[in-house]
């Protein structure tokens, strides 16, 4: 059996073995320690990483992260100079570069959390409140624009497509909430490593006024290019219309040659025909007035002839006495 020396010495032992735990803890690369004695911070923080002493049951170690941290902070509406209504969603970086200072303020990190919500929050409420619109969505004072290739020298000399001159840009005013926060958040032990806006969206009243500047430039450049338009299809309808005109002028020169050739043709078959004797010459004459005849009088035509006229002398040597044969005159 275990007499009692035995269960003693065991116990001694375990109270030992439990109290050497209690005295010894470890700290690792990404963590600095705070020992705190009845919740007060004793002695400095350890920083250095390994295996650590402290008063048993009278000392705590407090965690303290020592890498670098983030904040997110929640999208929130602000207005600019210029009474314009933005959403702005900023994010940081941060880490605790006094362990001890950070510990005595603000004990944890959601209570860190909640302390940079505060004063990036009324920081970059400032920063936009003291800048107009265009500042905070710009980037850079001396950006190039990339300008539409389709722009005409006279749309270039309007300034179309251009930017807006500005005089700091969004990373000047990112730089002014860092510079302004930073020196706040110092004093709780924290560095603020960077801060930038993650989006800034435009408020409902203030979509309307970007979209109807938008759709202005396009406009103008839909309205050149149907103006463009109008002129080639009116050229071209004009081309067209000559072209035609041409056409017709050409073929009508080429009908009357042909005409003209055609009756001088039959003119000089006719005198081959009719200038072989007088009496052929004659005859032609008469057959010829006597077509004429047929064209220029009809029913009920009163013609008024002078007697010595070329119609009339064949006319005048009509017998009226003759009969008219198969109701057409006869000639003497």
């Amino acid at each position: 059996m275990i007499g009692i020396k035995h269960i003693a010495i065991l116990a001694l032992i375990l109270i030992g073995t439990y109290v050497a735990m209690s005295s010894v803890y470890t700290v690792s690369e990404v963590e600095q320690i705070i020992v705190t004695q009845f919740g007060k911070p004793v002695g400095e923080p350890v920083t250095t990483a390994g295996l650590k002493m402290k008063t048993p049951f009278i000392q705590d170690v407090n965690s303290i992260d020592k890498r670098v941290l983030e904040w997110d902070g929640n999208p929130s509406d602000m207005p600019t100079k210029d009474k314009l209504y933005i959403s702005v969603d900023l994010f940081a970086r941060w880490r605790i570069v006094d362990p001890l200072q950070y510990f005595l303020r603000l004990r944890d990190e959601r209570s860190a959390q909640s302390r940079l919500d505060d004063i990036l929050g009324s920081e970059t409420r400032n920063a936009v409140a003291k800048h107009e619109l265009i500042e905070i969505i710009r980037t850079t004072k001396d950006r190039v624009p990339l300008r539409d290739a389709l722009l005409t020298v006279a749309e270039r000399d309007l300034d179309m497509g251009s930017l807006v001159p500005i005089q700091k840009g969004r990373m000047l005013v990112e730089q002014e909430i860092f510079a302004a926060a930073a020196e706040k958040i110092q004093v709780f032990g924290i560095q603020l490593l960077d801060i930038r806006f993650k989006r800034i969206n435009y408020n409902e009243s203030v979509r309307p006024k970007i979209y109807d500047r938008m759709i202005s430039e396009r406009r103008q450049i839909a309205e050149r290019f149907l103006s463009e338009g109008n002129g080639e299809a009116a050229r071209i309808r004009g081309n067209r219309v000559r072209d035609l005109n041409k056409i017709q002028s050409e073929a009508y020169r080429q009908v009357e040659e042909i005409r003209g050739i055609a009756d001088a043709k039959a003119t000089e078959i006719y005198a081959g025909a009719y200038n072989q004797n007088t009496d052929a010459v004659a005859f032609y004459e008469f057959t010829r007035t006597m077509e004429s005849y047929k064209t220029i009088i009809a029913a009920n035509t009163t013609l008024m002839l002078s007697t010595e006229s070329d119609l009339f002398k064949f006319l005048k040597g009509m017998n009226p006495e003759s009969a008219v044969v198969s109701g057409k005159p006869t000639l003497n």
